[in-house]
């Protein structure tokens, strides 16, 4: 009887069993049918957003350049959009930050009307930059050194003022860059071989340079082949567009002047520096120019000057300018220059190059001069705004004689991913020789989902390419090609002041506030990365403010990759949509439950119609 009765008991357990099993998966397929359905929270939304995206295949993105004139159709958008009229026709080369007419209401000396003057809240600009009329895509590298549409730059001042320089002629439709400039009008290839029998250009040894007053850029372009990369800065002044045409070849470049204000550069970045008869007056200010240029050279590095007052015995009368006058300021320059304590290393014809000590033990004499007055070394890097000092910055201690202060670099390209010094040294707080080594393999996954996304990119159909949070320099050295450069930007909010690194790697980028305008012309950049930027701006800034300033840089069909929370993406989408561009969401690499997702777009081909009306 028992155990009839125990059998009984089991088989009621048994069936109970089975009906919570049972429930249990009634249970969660409903929940899960109910998070799919939109309404539930977590990755709900992530999985909506996969829903709708193919993310092998962009049918709506064309990253073809414009040829015959066609717009690229718009993507269809649920929600109602604002629509970003387009600008009236004068803006189209429109500088918010160096606007000629505000420029006129500052202060002329010192170059303090030609520094960064941006556009106060109230008279920002929330329109559209049109591109002028018949502009066409850039020719591709390296064609573009030797060529520029006439339509993309339409000033034609240069040519005449320049003539017998060789800086720029105009022919036919196009202008032709024949590689002159002032200090070498038969050429820059001659000039640069003439510095490279003293500097070390062709083992990698010198790998970044900085040319200030830099013209059309021609000493830059043809130092790519070489192998060194010149970030090079002029004013926007009576030279019209001389740096639209250094972008527009293809070359790196922004508007800048030597003034009151720091350079955007961390100390210690280029490994030369040079003025091919740049204008600046090295001689004023007891040396504060020279002083500021000794802060971003690194130890060890080289400065060249070419052109007055070098050899002035000899060329006071072509240069109309006074024996005298020329006299005191070669004087000046080189009083400056043993300051620094910089070794003259060349001196013939009209060039003069002087090399930087490689620590502060080679020049013992300096801490007792009674004229060097040494920085604040905290103040090395601080540049933003920051207003240049006279003073001589510290070298970072060594332990010998022999030891490069601040630690010896690789030759390039072996130093794009050796550990770089400041990291090896523990100068970046939180960065770790580990994680940046994990940065560099993470940077390589995603610029290879890139790829596949976009296949154009290191095609050469992207020249000028800017990181607008480029953190370690990953992305860009992920990059890294002849075909295209980048313009590592280090926002000045960013955790980290990475900056310094991406310069130890043989990169080139500068610091910037991305609340304000960048220091370049429209339609000069096209790639743009934008890695988490509006996520570390999201309570400095307006997001609209931000996309505006990306538009009036990125060119007509340029592309754009976001990458960010889904949810700062969806807010970001919403204002592409009347901004002209067409995007689409993809999931992450590691799959769509994800939250972190890519937003890729492209800019519409579209320019001032001949009424002054925007165009398709």
């Amino acid at each position: 009887m028992a155990g009839k009765m125990n059998a009984a008991d089991s088989r009621t357990r048994s069936s109970i069993s089975i009906c919570i099993v049972v429930g249990l998966c009634c249970f969660f397929y409903i929940l899960g049918a109910w998070q799919k359905s939109g309404f539930g929270k977590g990755d709900s939304i992530a999985v909506e957003i996969t829903r709708q995206t193919d993310c092998g295949i962009l049918p709506n993105l064309n990253f073809e350049t414009h040829h015959d004139g066609a717009g690229i159709p718009s993507e269809a958008y649920s929600s109602k959009v604002k629509e970003i009229k387009p600008c009236d026709a004068s803006y189209t080369d429109y500088t918010p930050c160096h606007d000629q007419q505000r420029a006129m209401t500052f202060p002329r000396n010192d170059m303090i009307y030609r520094e960064r003057h941006c556009a106060p809240e109230n008279e920002k600009l929330h329109c559209l930059i049109p591109a002028p009329k018949g502009y066409v895509t850039p020719f591709p590298w390296p064609k573009s050194r030797d060529f520029v549409p006439y339509a993309n730059v339409p000033y034609k001042s240069l040519t005449v003022e320049k003539a017998v320089q060789n800086w720029v002629q105009f022919e036919g439709n196009v202008f032709r860059f024949p590689g002159g400039g002032t200090q070498f009008p038969h050429g820059a290839d001659a000039y640069i071989d003439q510095l490279a029998s003293v500097i070390p250009m062709a083992n990698g040894t010198v790998r970044t340079a900085l040319d200030t007053g830099c013209g059309v850029a021609s000493w830059g372009a043809y130092l790519l082949k070489r192998n060194v990369l010149a970030m090079s800065f002029a004013p926007r002044d009576s030279h019209e567009a001389q740096v639209q045409f250094a972008l527009e070849r293809g070359v790196p470049a922004f508007i800048g002047v030597l003034g009151t204000i720091k350079l955007p550069f961390p100390s210690r970045s280029f490994d030369m520096a040079h003025c091919s008869r740049c204008l600046i007056p090295w001689g004023i200010n007891d040396g504060k120019y020279m002083m500021e240029v000794d802060r971003v050279l690194r130890p060890g590095g080289y400065w060249v000057l070419s052109g007055p007052p070098i050899n002035w015995k000899t060329n006071f009368q072509a240069w109309q300018r006074t024996k005298e006058d020329l006299e005191k300021e070669q004087n000046s320059i080189e009083r400056t220059a043993e300051l620094l304590c910089w070794e003259k290393t060349y001196e013939k014809g009209e060039i003069a190059i002087w090399r930087k000590r490689i620590n502060s033990d080679s020049c013992p004499g300096r801490q007792d001069e009674p004229r060097t007055r040494i920085c604040e070394p905290t103040s090395a890097d601080d540049v933003w705004y920051k207003e240049m000092e006279t003073c001589v910055t510290p070298y970072p201690e060594v332990n010998s004689p022999e030891e490069v202060a601040g630690g010896e670099l690789k030759t390039f390209p072996q130093r794009l991913n050796a550990i770089p010094p400041r990291i090896a040294s523990g100068s970046v707080p939180r960065v770790s020789v580990a994680s940046y080594q994990e940065d560099n393999k993470l940077w390589k996954k995603h610029v290879k989902a890139y790829k596949r996304i976009n296949k154009y990119i290191d095609s050469g159909r992207y020249r000028n390419v800017m990181d607008m949070n480029a953190g370690l320099g990953g992305f860009a050295a992920a990059l890294e090609s002849s075909k295209l450069w980048v313009m590592n930007v280090v926002p000045i909010i960013a955790e980290k002041a990475t900056l310094g690194v991406i310069y130890d790697r043989g990169l080139i980028g500068m610091y910037h506030d991305w609340c304000e305008s960048f220091s370049t012309y429209p339609r000069t950049y096209d790639l743009i990365h934008a890695n988490g930027v509006f996520s570390l701006y999201k309570n400095t800034c307006k997001m609209e403010d931000i996309l505006l300033e990306m538009d009036r840089i990125l060119r007509p069909e340029g592309a754009v990759i976001f990458r960010d929370n889904v949810d700062v993406l969806i807010k970001v989408k919403r204002i592409v949509a009347g901004m002209r561009w067409n995007m689409r969401i993809i999931d992450h690499e590691d799959g769509p439950y994800v939250s972190e997702k890519i937003l890729v777009a492209v800019k519409q081909y579209w320019t001032v119609g001949s009424n002054g009306t925007a165009v398709n």
